[in-house]
């Protein structure tokens, strides 16, 4: 027999929590949820739930940001999700692992992780889900399912990833504003049917690695590189696809693959349009927000970065109030030492840009020297511009910007990458947002190497060092992102260990704090290894006084 928990905090006799309801449940138990908002991540073990809003009344919103777990997480069992907002936030939004999914008319979204993470022969069925925000949206691997009548947009990276010979169903969905719409690689084989993806910053639909997916009316535009991409020794097959506004020529296939093209219409151009042009998205603004401020330290970067929001919005009010709003450029320099977190705020800034409606997408494209400069006369500014232009629509961050201007012999073209930077971000400034970033100092001299180089961009922002208790809550996020915990006496050794490091110019910050975590979980491996027996879950866990001094030494 079925039983039906309740989980109202308000309510004598309810559940208070979602986890408290997970804990009492019972296969085939389903779980009723009031609404508001959860501060909870969720495990789902060995069992089959089904989890499901009480009424329309108001939102249940699932909100594991600041957890070191993802919201959900399902092992060896079936969860059904119906009508929840779910958010992470290191994390993905639902992981499965040999287990059975469902998610209908869900809210997804996460900061760096996947909306869903279906993986080891998983099966997941998605309908009527809206995933806004994440590094990527729905990942396959080895695992199958039905993606049916979905919305992603906003992705960092890709929208969807299908790999490992995963072969999910995906038709009637919509994907935009990513890296590239779906990513079929490792003898994945989809099927993908009656799905539009447009205006991402690569490939529409990029093949590689053997796989061989099935496309059907599918509707692909104004991609900033070719439509459908199939890669050496790839198959398939494409039917009845309309391609507009890609790079040509439209469906890219490799010597070596066998791909079957039947009744698809390409028509490609150079143009570069944006999706509802000017509109203001203010939830996934104040969402942004709210993960800008979800960062350690850095409070004059979020007040400076709050202040150009502010503008931007009263220049909107102006606008619409018939007012004169001078011509702003979004181009910014960040200044400081590396590991401060200048490549996280880029990704939000850009983002925001995107919900403001001021740029066409939340496209991110990050280079470096390497990707910028050429090797003999003419290819440099030919680079430069294909790098400017797979950035059209979002954000160009250029790390190290300062390198460019250092000559490493007579023939260096650094110089000319510059000078053509220059001018591209003066013609494309409504379109582009560059960022350039690195040391403080260096980067002065970077703006000195241009007369119209520093007028291009409107402000530098200074990432300060971060401070011995900053860094101890990262690398406490650190450990329990991964599944550890330092013991109670480690915090203050940690807290004089990153007092006495000199704040040099080789100083990392976070990635100084990176390598003591790294240093740390191999001293604990090694004092583990010593053991007589086999250590308990505690034991595997807890990362002790004795670990961070010996990685210290």
């Amino acid at each position: 027999m079925t039983r039906t928990l309740l989980v109202a905090p308000q309510q004598r006799g309810a559940y208070a929590t979602l986890s408290d309801a997970f804990a009492a449940a019972t296969a085939g138990s389903t779980v009723l949820v009031t609404p508001g908002t959860y501060h909870e991540a969720l495990f789902v073990v060995d069992i089959s739930l089904r989890v499901a809003v009480t009424d329309d009344s108001g939102p249940v919103e699932l909100d594991a940001r600041g957890l070191p777990y993802p919201a959900l997480s399902v092992r060896s069992g079936e969860l059904a999700v119906e009508g929840l907002t779910i958010r992470a936030g290191d994390h993905s939004a639902i992981v499965s692992q040999r287990s059975n999914v469902s998610v209908k008319q869900c809210e997804l979204s996460t900061n760096y992780g996947a909306a869903l993470d279906i993986r080891d022969r998983s099966r997941c069925d998605a309908h009527r889900a809206k995933v806004t925000g994440g590094q990527f949206g729905f990942v396959f691997e080895d695992s199958g399912g039905l993606v049916q009548d979905c919305e992603l947009t906003d992705i960092v990276d890709d929208g969807i990833i299908v790999r490992l010979g995963a072969d999910p169903e995906i038709r009637a969905t919509t994907i935009s504003r990513c890296r590239r719409g779906i990513y079929v690689y490792q003898f994945g084989k989809p099927t993908v049917e009656g799905c539009e993806i447009s205006y991402t910053g690569d490939v529409g639909v990029a093949v590689a690695h053997k796989s061989t997916p099935v496309l059907r009316h599918c509707s692909i535009h104004d991609t900033q590189g070719v439509g459908i991409q199939f890669g050496r020794g790839c198959g398939g097959e494409v039917d009845a696809c309309r391609l507009e506004n890609n790079q040509p020529p439209g469906i890219e296939i490799a010597d070596g693959a066998d791909v079957k093209v039947t009744k698809a219409a390409s028509r490609s151009s150079h143009a570069v349009r944006g999706p509802e042009a000017g509109k203001h998205d203010e939830k996934a603004v104040e969402s942004l927000l709210a993960e800008l401020d979800a960062m350690v330290g850095l409070a004059g970067v979020k007040d400076q970065v709050r202040g150009l929001i502010d503008e931007i919005q009263v220049n909107e009010w102006r606008r619409g109030a018939g007012l004169a709003v001078e011509q702003a450029s979004h181009h910014l320099i960040f200044a400081g030492a590396p590991g401060t977190g200048k490549t996280t705020v880029a990704r939000i800034y850009g983002r925001l840009l995107a919900a403001l409606g001021v740029l066409p997408s939340g496209v991110f494209r990050e280079v470096s020297r390497r990707d910028l400069v050429g090797q003999y006369l003419g290819h440099t500014a030919e680079k430069t511009a294909e790098a400017f232009e797979k950035a059209a629509g979002g954000v160009l961050f250029i790390d190290e910007a300062y390198t460019l201007s250092r000559a490493g012999s007579r023939s260096d073209f650094g110089q000319e990458s510059i000078d053509t930077l220059v001018k591209l971000m003066e013609d494309h400034r409504d379109s582009v947002a560059v960022i350039a970033a690195g040391y403080t100092d260096e980067m002065e001299d970077f703006l000195s190497t241009n007369p119209g180089l520093a007028s291009r961009f409107s402000k530098t922002i200074e990432f300060e060092n971060y401070q011995p208790d900053e860094l101890v809550l990262i690398i406490n996020r650190m450990a329990r992102g991964a599944d550890y915990e330092f013991s109670p006496d480690v915090e203050p050794l940690l807290r004089e260990h990153f007092g006495r490091i000199q704040r040099d110019a080789n100083f990392g910050n976070a990635r100084e704090a990176r390598r003591l975590f790294e240093a740390v979980r191999k001293a604990q491996a090694q004092r583990l290894r010593g053991l007589t027996q086999r250590p308990s879950i505690d034991d595997l866990r807890r990362l002790a006084a004795a670990d961070l001094t010996l990685a210290i030494s």
